[in-house]
């Protein structure tokens, strides 16, 4: 079971990473989370591990919010997605208007309901639509239509953001 683990580790690890820090919006608090949720699948040994895995990581991730609104503090927003980390030096102006265009994904994605960007977040993860409907409590049927409306919100959102941004620099 422990190579088991180990494989997973080795294929989901980025994934978990990326599901965390979209959640936490802090690359090294998503990075501590994710080493969290493979020690705990090597402790409980799940039978469906990557649905598992997804579960264990969005109930640590809540938890880390929750314990951030006690602690009065306010989750960080990073400027660096570490999806793009691989990428090659980029000019000054082009991290800006990046920084710029995350900023505005991070606004767009606080915008909706926890249930739509779970299911944003885990499709984009890679997870099967059954796999969603177990992490989530939605039909494996309402999961395609829970996602179109979510990626609809999700681009009104940005959409709206962006006009603000613009109206801001007229």
């Amino acid at each position: 079971m422990a190579d088991d683990i180990e494989r997973l580790y080795q294929t989901m690890y980025s994934s978990v990473v990326r599901f965390l820090y979209r959640k936490v919006w802090d690359e090294d608090r998503a990075e501590d989370l994710a080493q969290e949720v493979f020690i705990r699948a090597l402790a409980h040994r799940p039978e469906k591990p990557r649905a598992w895995i997804f579960a264990v990581a969005a109930n640590l991730a809540r938890d880390e919010a929750r314990a951030a609104v006690r602690r009065k503090r306010h989750l960080t927003l990073l400027t660096n997605d570490p999806v793009t980390l691989s990428r090659p030096m980029a000019s000054a102006s082009d991290l800006v208007e990046r920084d710029e265009q995350m900023a505005k994904v991070h606004g767009a994605l606080d915008t909706l309901s926890d249930r739509d960007r779970d299911v944003l977040l885990l499709w984009d993860s890679g997870l099967s639509y059954t796999e969603i409907a177990a992490q989530t409590g939605l039909a494996v049927g309402a999961v395609g239509t829970t996602l179109a409306r979510a990626r609809k919100r999700l681009v009104e959102a940005y959409d709206k953001k962006e006009a603000e941004a613009r109206a801001a620099h007229s």
